[in-house]
């Protein structure tokens, strides 16, 4: 049984890290990493300062295997990242530190995890499959949670990607909700999901709610300023990444713009 909860009523927001290649990969640029470190632990310290829930760490490497598999070096270089953004922010249910090692290592995230003071990963694909630019990427959720188990991480909130950018049900037609129901059967504490269309966003929560009460809905991406009120209504909580960038996505993040999505956040929230 996981120990990992987000509260009731509070819209928990989460801004996104996006660091460059990181050692270990194809596109690292040699000698770069200490900027890559310095730069993910000042936009944590600016998102805690904005009032944010949290952080996810997420590598973007450009391209990824499709196993749930990580390169040893970058494992490390994603521990030592997550080591030293939990040690500014001073991490736990303050400030929750997420990991994401794309596209879909989760065995890796949840040692990092683990090990270096995270409280939760986000899965990219726990439940069934899904087609990528990288190739078919296939879940695997009795080695997640065999591994999740073996390493004592039961207190590593898994959020899982159920209908995003990241993760489109492949195969016969299936409603977002039963997909969100088959991953909390998998062992999610909550779900992400999201698109640019407003209205299928707002349809896929509705169809969580429906198959699967209860369960903590964020959404992944494609919100702002402009529209957090409307969608938070609805939501739990999100994922924030481009609109609290300086210079666009992968800036670095922006005091006074989390402030300003948090005082949107905050207005929606019920005692």
């Amino acid at each position: 049984m996981s120990e990992f909860r987000l509260a009731p009523g509070r819209k928990t927001v989460i801004g996104m890290i996006h660091l460059k290649p990181l050692p270990g990969t194809p596109f690292h640029e040699e000698g770069g990493f200490r900027e890559i470190l310095d730069t993910a632990v000042a936009s944590a310290v600016a998102l805690r300062d904005g009032g944010a829930d949290g952080c996810l760490v997420q590598t973007v490497d450009r391209v990824y295997s499709t196993e749930d598999e990580c390169d040893p070096a970058r494992a490390v270089a994603m521990g030592l990242v997550v080591d030293a953004v939990t040690r500014a922010t001073g991490g736990g249910a303050d400030f929750r530190v997420g990991v994401q090692i794309m596209r879909n290592a989760l065995s890796a995230s949840l040692a990092v995890a683990k090990v270096a003071g995270g409280s939760f990963i986000r899965a990219g694909a726990l439940v069934g499959m899904t087609l990528s630019p990288h190739g078919m990427v296939q879940a695997d959720p009795l080695r997640t949670a065999e591994y999740r188990r073996r390493i004592a991480a039961d207190g590593i909130g898994v959020i899982a990607e159920v209908d995003s950018m990241h993760f489109r049900w492949f195969g016969e037609p299936k409603p977002t909700g039963e997909v969100a129901r088959a991953a909390r059967g998998m062992g999610a504490d909550a779900v992400s999901l999201g698109s640019p269309d407003e209205e299928y966003t707002l349809d896929a929560i509705a169809s969580v709610r429906r198959c699967a009460p209860g369960l903590p809905v964020l959404l992944a991406g494609h919100t702002d300023h402009a529209n957090a009120a409307r969608l938070l209504a609805e939501a739990d909580g999100a994922f924030v990444g481009t609109c609290l960038e300086q210079g666009g996505w992968g800036g670095r993040i922006d005091t006074d713009r989390v402030k300003a999505y948090m005082d949107i956040a905050r207005s929606l929230e019920r005692p």
